[in-house]
């Protein structure tokens, strides 16, 4: 963290210049997906997974797989206070469900992403800021498994939902909901068609906007969070683009001990949320 290059994000190992890349679109990342308001399937898989889609979303589970093995009474009440049946898990169907190697506990669901994403406008529109409201953007992140953990770091230190791009993010994806260890069907996701269009929308209703990045100008121990807070982490080897970083108010910095340079994006988010909640103790 001792680079002068401001642009450089926290959890990077790469200088950054802040521009829009040639980044891989979601569509490459994930080529049976396409815009979180689409209705294609995604597979999760799990008991935990599943249990929590019961739980907090039941409206996104399309059909329930279940190996002959498994006979748990907990998650066959959950299914059927959904009003859901299970179908037989086939072992010659997993590896084009989940792959073979996937650790899928002979429990394996259909779920529905576009039901799971909520729209900005509407979600705005019920929403109440204070300075204890806390928000957290993902400005086009590639890999799942940071997206998964973040959303799982937001639930845990008090997020009111994680703004999600519709182009050239990671979407919500199976292994996005396993890394949030369930996390994605408790807090609110909101969809975002443009990034900065988002933040210029939550700046005009009196969120205060911070942007991670590796030499920011606050250091985030110093920082009072008085107002409501967006947070925006960057693209994992670029960071926050640079139209974006000028609409930030405040540029955050997390300090480290030189030996380490950087922190990779989910952990860096972690930090940077836990700070926030130790001044917003009420939000936990």
């Amino acid at each position: 963290m001792r680079s002068n290059r401001q642009s450089r994000p926290t959890h990077s190992k790469y200088p950054g210049n802040g521009r829009r890349s040639s980044r891989p679109s979601s569509h490459s990342l994930h080529p049976q997906y396409s815009a979180h308001g689409s209705h294609e399937k995604i597979y999760i898989y799990g008991k935990h997974a599943l249990m929590e889609a019961l739980q907090h979303a039941p409206q996104t589970v399309r059909k329930v797989f279940l190996s002959p093995e498994v006979n748990d009474a907990e998650l066959r009440t959950a299914l059927r206070n959904a009003n859901l049946t299970s179908s037989v898990l086939k072992t010659r169907e997993i590896g084009q469900m989940v792959g073979r190697d996937t650790a899928h506990q002979g429990v394996i669901a259909v779920t529905d992403p576009g039901s799971l994403m909520l729209d900005l406008k509407e979600f705005i529109a019920n929403l109440r800021p204070t300075e204890h409201t806390m928000l957290v953007l993902l400005d086009e992140l590639t890999d799942p498994h940071n997206v998964g953990a973040i959303i799982r770091s937001a639930a845990a230190f008090g997020a009111a939902g994680v703004l999600i791009p519709v182009h050239n993010q990671a979407p919500i994806t199976g292994t996005v909901v396993k890394t949030s260890a369930g996390m994605a069907f408790r807090i609110p996701l909101i969809s975002i068609g443009n990034v900065n269009q988002a933040v210029d929308a939550l700046k005009k209703i009196g969120f205060v906007t911070y942007g991670l990045v590796m030499n920011g100008s606050q250091n985030i121990a110093e920082e009072k969070f008085p107002a409501p807070a967006l947070f925006i982490v960057g693209n994992e080897g670029e960071g926050i683009r640079q139209k974006t970083m000028e609409r930030c108010d405040v540029s955050l910095r997390i300090p480290m001990n030189a030996r380490a340079e950087s922190l990779n994006a989910s952990v860096s988010a972690a930090v940077v949320l836990y700070q926030w909640s130790i001044r917003h103790i009420s939000a936990l």
